[in-house]
Parts: structure tokens; C-alpha cells; sequence
């Protein structure tokens, strides 16, 4: 076994994984106490140091991968989007790049490459980015005639919500989330008892209808990924054929074996039926 197989049996086995998964998590228990200025009074130095330690392994664990995977590394996507985060933290964190510090918290996001179920589920969202898109597009369209109408029906009675198109347009999006949309309405109502059936009209369609449309797009994107792996799995060999080996193309082993012993059946039948008719 050469050197490079021996790197690679290492990176790709668990416990490496899990080890990288447990610095990643260190370092953001790290980050978030740094946020603290009384400990980071106490224990800067302490934490300065245990961050530069592992952000040494990030870069040794980056550099076994690519020495054992060499060309494979950089096809992968989510091996770039390593390299993005190990090299946003290399940037240096002093005089006009010192804003740049803040991006140190990027590297926890590394969990979304190291751990495969959450790989799966990034992957299935980028695949409904395009349906997401199309609804998004929608969702856009609908503020944009609610706002023209409000802006006509309530910008004498609520200036303060709906004087014009761009007050009008952020106060729908805030009725949109949910967030102190009764208070907006009530305040409408007063003036425009009637008021309450645009908004809730508007409530319903986009805050119900929308947001379920947005999950139903993400969830059939994943049930999508999860059939396309399945019919891919371990299992199906070459051009499909369930049973072949894929090495030379011929019957599986045990699936011949299970042809010549019904063979051996039929013809101890046969045997049999002959003997009855003899008698």
C-alpha cells in the first residue's frame, strides 16, 4: 500500500470525520465565547491560541485530502467550498482586513460539508432553487399589486404604513412575516371598518399558501435526490441490470448458482412424473 492509499484509508475513515466534526464544533463554542468581553479580558490569549491550533488542523486536514485525493478533490463542490472557508480564515485580521475577523465564524458552516445528511439536504435545496425561484417570483408579484392597492385604499387614513409604494410595499412584507400585522389592521380598521378582508385575504395567500408552496418545491426536490440515489444505489449493476457483476459484465455468481440448482429440480420433476407413469 503506498503512501497515498494509507492518507486516504485515513481521511475516509470515521473516526477522522468525526474528529474534524468535533473541532468544528470546538471552534464554534470558541467563537461564541469570544463574543463575551469579560472573558475574552481573562482568557483572550487562552482562546486566541486554541483558535490558531485548529485552524492549523483545518489546514493540515485540507492538505491530506488533496494529497489523497489529488484531480477527485477539486471536482467535488463541497471540497471548494472547504477551500472558501479555510481561506477566508487565512486572511489577515489586522489593519484595514480586521472586519474580516468576523468571518471567522464561516468555518462552522463547514458542518454543511462533513456531516452527509446535512450535504443531502443542501443539495436537495439547490435543486429547488429553480421552483423556489418561480414561487419567489410570484410571492414578489402579489406584494407588489397588494401595495398599489393599499397604497390607493389606506395612504389617507394610515400614512404611517401606507403613505406610498416603498412604505407600503415594507409594511406588507412585514404583515407577510407575521410580525404585528393585528396592530397594523386594527389601526387601518378604525378608519375602514371593511379593512379586515384585505388583510386577511392577503395573510392567508402570503403567509399560508406561500410558504407551503416553498416547503412542498424543497420536500419534492429531497424525495427527488432520495429516489435518484436509490435507483443509483449499491445493488443495480451496468446499464441497470439488478444481479450482474460489474466488473466483467457477466451473470453474478450466486445468481448462476440459483439457475443450476432449479435446472437440478426440473429435471428430478421430471424423473419423478416419469416413474408415476411407469407405475
Amino acid at each position: 500500500m503506498t503512501v497515498r492509499d494509507r492518507v486516504r484509508t485515513i481521511v475516509e475513515a470515521p473516526w477522522f470525520q468525526a474528529a474534524v466534526v468535533a473541532l468544528i464544533l470546538i471552534n464554534a463554542l470558541i467563537l461564541g465565547i469570544e463574543t463575551s468581553p469579560r472573558v475574552m479580558a481573562v482568557h483572550g490569549d487562552l482562546l486566541h491560541g486554541i483558535d490558531m491550533v485548529i485552524l492549523a488542523l483545518f489546514v493540515l486536514e485540507l492538505g491530506l485530502r488533496v494529497f489523497a485525493h489529488r484531480a477527485d478533490f477539486f471536482r467535488d463542490p463541497w471540497s471548494w467550498f472547504d477551500m472558501v472557508i479555510i481561506g477566508i480564515a487565512l486572511l489577515p485580521t489586522s489593519g484595514p482586513f480586521s472586519v474580516l475577523r468576523v468571518l471567522r465564524v464561516l468555518r462552522v458552516l463547514r458542518l454543511l460539508s462533513v456531516i452527509p445528511t446535512l450535504r443531502h439536504v443542501v443539495s436537495g435545496l439547490f435543486r429547488a432553487l429553480p421552483g423556489m425561484m418561480s414561487i419567489l417570483f410570484l410571492v414578489m408579484l402579489l406584494l407588489y399589486v397588494s401595495a398599489v392597492m393599499a397604497t390607493r385604499l389606506f395612504a389617507e387614513v394610515s400614512p404611517e404604513y401606507f403613505n406610498d409604494l416603498p412604505t407600503s410595499l415594507f409594511t406588507l412584507f412585514q404583515i407577510a412575516t407575521a410580525d404585528g400585522w393585528g396592530t397594523i389592521a386594527k389601526d387601518v380598521m378604525e378608519h375602514k371598518p371593511m379593512a379586515w378582508v384585505f388583510f386577511v385575504v392577503f395573510v392567508l395567500v402570503s403567509t399560508l399558501v406561500a410558504l407551503n408552496l416553498f416547503i412542498a418545491v424543497a420536500v419534492e426536490a429531497l424525495e427527488k435526490d432520495d429516489s435518484e440515489q436509490s435507483d443509483g444505489g449499491p445493488g443495480d449493476g451496468p446499464g441497470g441490470r439488478v444481479g450482474s457483476d460489474p466488473d466483467d459484465g457477466g451473470p453474478d455468481p450466486g445468481h448462476a448458482l440459483i439457475l443450476a440448482e432449479l435446472r437440478s429440480l426440473r429435471a428430478e420433476v421430471s424423473e419423478l412424473r416419469r416413474e408415476r407413469q411407469e407405475a
